[in-house]
């Protein structure tokens, strides 16, 4: 009858809202497709005892306190500025004291080489001397402590071993921060832990990409931080998140696009998934274990700690003899500030950025083509190879060369990206070109190692797994992506995924890696089901697919995009002209105030930067404001909206009070003392956020979806004291009342309405309510068949002693923690519907 993931969202809002009748999720409307079926697994009304009193008080925060916050806030970061100018200024003075072109190199470089120690060696003291061990508790947001857990925050992640993922280094880094770590721990994400006293990870772990255990939270009026356990032998998927409180026992494995949430423990060798995890017959190992000793691991460590010594401080020697030796150089820095007024100086100035801007991106260009196809000669795909040889080595640099944001902004969102990614390895098939293939991000292990299938469209933040890994091997495959699929937002795509032909992946999908090949239908959720392929709505525009009219439209798209391509480019010089221009006039001025003038222009470029890059995308809304469309992805409408997306600002300084200002002059309609720990918001002008909400760090609140060339978007409010959990995402034309909570990880989809103080969780999410029984850590349900044999692991270390810590208490106190039954678990029609979030149940049919 026409009916869409829209129309079913806003009729299980309606349910709660006008019946006695359980929460009604939309796995339940998907699985229960007609009345008769779906009234029969609701079991009809609810008990008045049974049904929440959703009532609370929004926690409001104190100006006062909140401005004082701020305020110290920039003290510091005004202080840290003059500071790296003052240390940049003094090995300036050291350096060119030399004389000679000689003496001025190596001084360069040792006093290089130094500063990057002391950069290195200066967090990890702040950290021990400003909070030392790290405890399970709260800390009031906008208070002394916040100051502190910000500082060190901050200091800790901008630290340049945080850098160093995938190594070794990682994991000394991470234990002399204070985590209990076993040997041979593979950590692969960039989201650096924060309460890393709290952190134990046992020997043999291999944590992948994406993933998310940082040791805290934010709740209303309060940052959480509790521990994280993982045991030793374990495996952590692609795009998973480890809430407070959670466990994960020894060979124990978490699988891609799952979470733990607070008080949720894997058993010893049990495989869990989905959001929240529930056990699972699926075995997500894929690398054999192989011969990977000490000496390999220590030598690899000694090289890198070597390049970061010799290549960084090299560069900035080479600096310094070109200011202090070149003659025509000299000229330029030493002629003092008469030269601000000379018209020649800036054109000289305009002249240089130019030149520097194009064979940056030329080169840069050249390099991310050529060099990976020379490095995968020495890989060859489906072999396990041993970790940090040469062939590590070449791995990784593949990875790093190929995953450029620059030029998937550039090209994306128009018909260039498919040359683009043809020119750095990709096998796209026989293409059908819509202008709109591919959006503006886009992730992969290895371009030469990834296929895609006619007539697929692929939105944004896809991550492709060619790499797979254990703690002492890495296997690089190939990822077959099927024809005439469509893939949403923030989903992680494995080599071995069951996904063939025609099928459409919803926003943050769990891709099935068991079970039959799924072809002709759509998937959502975590674990998925199936659901249509296509509605009734998204044909709507099949008529603009004619040939000739196809031909015509997509002509004038592609002109379209080229303006938006180029203006790009010209912010992006822009941006470099004025940091040129500033750090001169700096040099100009160093003689009369020294170091303050490197710190001043410094920050005059981070204000201009994002001053300038939102006036350009306020003038390419012609400074109004979006409002909601339904329209083809040739009408002119959504060529000006993905130009928003290309020339799109991005606020700085998540976690202080300037990033939700930062909002506003983008326009978000946002409220005060708003918490925000880096939250992405593409359609600023479509979102209302109330006061003393808290959006944590990785969520999303994203306006639009793209279907099959349809684009739809609509508003999205969300209440005063609202909470959006950890790598949560929510869609458009979501209404969440004052008080409401997401829970981590958690996918709110479009149209859905929360009442207020109700709090809501999993993918897709549904309304949370409390049950009966309490206790502190779930017990696993009796698997109804062995797990999968793993990979034999080797030999078998102690695991690090797990320490005794206090159970975090949940988001909200409408959420107590449940034990989960010690016998085999009934069927689906047995269990209410409302105790379906409470219950870890293994799925009961196969997709």
């Amino acid at each position: 009858l026409g009916a869409n993931s829209l129309l079913l969202a806003q009729f299980s809002a309606r349910l709660r809202k006008h019946t006695d009748l359980p929460p009604v999720s939309m796995r339940d409307l998907y699985r229960h497709t007609t009345i008769r079926d779906l009234a029969q697994a609701l079991g009809g009304p609810v008990a008045a005892a049974e049904r929440p009193v959703r009532t609370g008080t929004v926690v409001r925060g104190n100006a006062a306190r909140h401005a004082v916050f701020g305020a110290a806030q920039l003290v510091l970061f005004l202080a840290f500025l003059y500071l790296s100018a003052f240390v940049l200024e003094r090995g300036y003075v050291w350096a060119s004291e030399g004389g000679s072109a000689g003496s001025v190199f190596v001084r360069a470089a040792g006093y290089g080489a130094v500063t990057f120690l002391a950069a290195c060696l200066l967090p990890i003291v702040a950290k021990w001397l400003l909070v030392g061990r790290w405890k399970a508790r709260e800390i009031k947001l906008w208070s002394l402590g916040h100051l502190r857990f910000w500082a060190v925050k901050t200091l800790v992640r901008a630290n340049p071993l945080a850098l160093f993922k995938g190594s070794p280094i990682y994991t000394m880094y991470l234990r002399l921060l204070g985590a209990r770590i076993g040997r041979d721990v593979l950590v692969l994400t960039e989201f650096f832990p924060v309460a890393t006293d709290l952190l134990t990870i046992g020997a043999g772990t291999v944590i992948h990409k994406h993933s998310s255990f940082t040791g805290y939270r934010a709740v209303p009026g309060a940052i959480q931080i509790g521990p994280v356990t993982i045991g030793r032998d374990a495996f952590v998927g692609e795009k998973t998140v480890l809430d407070l409180g959670t466990a994960i026992g020894d060979g124990g494995q978490l699988g891609h696009t799952s979470s733990l949430h607070s008080g949720q423990a894997i058993p010893p060798g049990q495989t869990w998934h989905g959001v929240p995890a529930e056990p699972a017959q699926v075995n997500y190992r894929v690398a054999r274990q192989v011969r990977c000793g000490r000496i390999r691991r220590l030598g690899y460590a000694a090289w890198q700690l070597l390049n970061a010594l010799v290549l960084g401080p090299v560069g900035f020697a080479v600096l310094m003899v070109a200011l202090t030796q070149i003659p025509a150089v000299v000229d330029v820095v030493g002629e003092g500030h008469q030269s601000l007024t000379d018209p020649a100086f800036y054109l000289g100035l305009a002249a240089v950025s130019v030149a520097l801007f194009v064979v940056g991106v030329v080169g840069g260009l050249a390099a991310i083509i050529v060099l990976p196809r020379l490095l995968s000669l020495f890989i060859r795909p489906g072999k396990d190879y041993p970790l940090y040889g040469l062939r590590w080595i070449a791995a990784r640099t593949i990875t790093g060369l190929t995953n450029s944001s620059f030029y998937m902004t550039l090209f994306g969102d128009s018909s260039a990206v498919v040359g683009y990614l043809r020119s750095i390895g990709y096998d796209l098939s026989v293409v059908e070109q819509t202008g709109s293939n591919f959006g503006t991000e886009l992730a992969q292990d290895s371009p030469l190692l990834t296929r895609i299938g006619t007539g697929t469209m692929v939105s944004d933040a896809l991550s492709i797994m060619n790499a797979d890994y254990s703690s002492t091997s890495f296997r690089m495959s190939q990822v077959n992506i099927g024809a005439r699929n469509f893939l949403g937002n923030n989903i992680a795509f494995p080599a071995n995924a069951t996904v063939g032909e025609n099928c459409l992946l919803g926003t943050k999908v769990m891709v099935p890696v068991d079970g039959p090949v799924r072809e002709n239908v759509g998937l959502l959720g975590s674990p998925p089901f199936e659901i249509p392929r296509t509605v009734a709505r998204d044909t709507e525009f099949d008529h603009l697919k004619d040939p000739g009219e196809l031909r015509r439209r997509l002509s004038a798209k592609n002109r379209h995009n080229l303006v938006s391509m180029l203006a790009f480019l010209g912010v992006r010089w822009v941006q470099v002209f004025v940091a040129t221009l500033l750090f001169a006039i700096a040099a100009d001025l160093y003689y009369l105030s020294g170091a303050a003038a490197l710190a001043v222009a410094a920050l005059l470029t981070l204000v201009f930067s994002f001053l300038f890059t939102a006036l350009v995308e306020r003038a390419t809304l012609g400074f109004r404001r979006l409002v909601p469309r339904f329209v083809s992805i040739y009408d002119p409408y959504f060529w000006r909206h993905e130009r928003l997306w290309k020339l799109g600002a991005s606020p700085l300084f998540s976690g202080t009070p300037f990033k939700p200002m930062m909002w506003r002059l983008l326009g978000v309609t946002m409220g005060r003392r708003v918490f925000d720990d880096g939250c992405a918001i593409p359609e600023k002008t479509l979102v209302t956020v109330g006061d003393d909400a808290v959006l944590n760090a990785g969520s999303v609140i994203q306006c639009h979806s793209l279907e099959d060339g349809s684009f739809k978007s609509d508003y999205t409010v969300l209440g005063a004291g609202t909470v959006i959990g950890v790598e949560s995402f929510v869609h458009y034309g979501v209404m969440m009342g004052d008080g409401a909570v997401l829970d981590a990880d958690a996918f709110l989809m479009k149209g859905e309405e929360v009442a207020p103080f109700a709090r809501w969780g999993g993918n897709p999410a549904t309304e949370v309510r409390p049950a009966v029984a309490t206790a502190a850590v779930p017990q696993a349900p009796a698997p109804a068949a062995p797990p999968p044999a793993a990979p034999p692991a080797p030999a078998v270390r102690p695991a690090p002693a797990a320490r005794s810590a206090p159970v975090v208490a949940p988001l909200s106190a409408a959420r107590p923690v449940t034990a989960a039954p010690q016998t085999p678990p009934p069927t689906t029609s047995d269990i209410p519907v409302e105790n379906a979030m409470t219950v870890s149940l293994p799925n009961p049919t196969p997709l």
